[in-house]
């Protein structure tokens, strides 16, 4: 396939640009800093662009067959960002007719499963809480999604760790699975990956955690 990645100097999005790699895709990853940037590879492309002109990004998302973006709010400061930067990616998308978009999105936007221990439903809670600026804009951003004509599926992953990709994690199509508490960014893009042509996600909200 043919993938964009926006967010590709960060934790997950340097991911999502590996794998896709080694799996065999032709990647485009669009980055601001490319001095930030060392991934390497022949069929991988980098575009060096500021991401809130949504025609300097049409070029980087046409005949894509799929956009991942790891773009997002990383502390309370950033809160804002992934709204508006998601906002300028559709836009470039519906310019050039591509439609896939895959997003990183947060496991607070999720519902709590049935039977949902109370010591997880207190600690989703109090993460809500602490972090509301963060999920605000979260909660933006996929309300962006479900109003565009986009194909789009928002990955909801909870608290996430540094650690080598297993492929071994819970997937919940419209909510969290049960006992949600971290997954590491290589399994994140690992699933993003996984989910790019399952149809059984389109336009959902997707929880993943170990």
């Amino acid at each position: 396939m043919k993938l964009t990645v926006f967010g590709a100097t960060g934790g997950i999005g340097g991911q999502i640009v590996r794998q896709a790699l080694a799996a065999g895709h032709r990647v485009t990853a669009v980055v601001r800093d490319p001095a930030r940037f060392t991934v390497t590879g022949e069929r991988l492309e980098v575009v060096s662009s500021g991401l809130d002109d949504p025609e300097a990004l049409r070029e980087a998302v046409a005949g894509r067959d799929a956009v991942l973006s790891g773009l997002g709010p990383r502390k309370r400061s950033d809160a804002g960002i992934a709204a508006r930067l998601t906002r300028s990616v559709l836009t470039a998308m519906e310019a050039e007719g591509t439609r896939r978009l895959l997003v990183v999105s947060a496991a607070p936007l999720g519902s709590a499963p049935e039977r949902e221990p109370l010591r997880d439903r207190a600690m989703m809670s109090v993460v809500g809480a602490v972090l509301k600026p963060v999920y605000d804009d979260l909660r933006v951003m996929e309300d962006e999604l479900a109003h565009s004509a986009a194909d789009w599926t928002a990955v909801r992953p909870p608290r996430l760790l540094d650690k080598p990709l297993t492929g071994r994690y819970r997937v919940a199509v419209g909510g969290n699975p049960r006992s949600a508490r971290v997954i590491g960014r290589a399994d994140v893009a690992h699933a993003m990956l996984a989910m790019t042509d399952d149809p059984a996600v389109l336009r959902q909200g997707v929880g993943v955690a170990y």
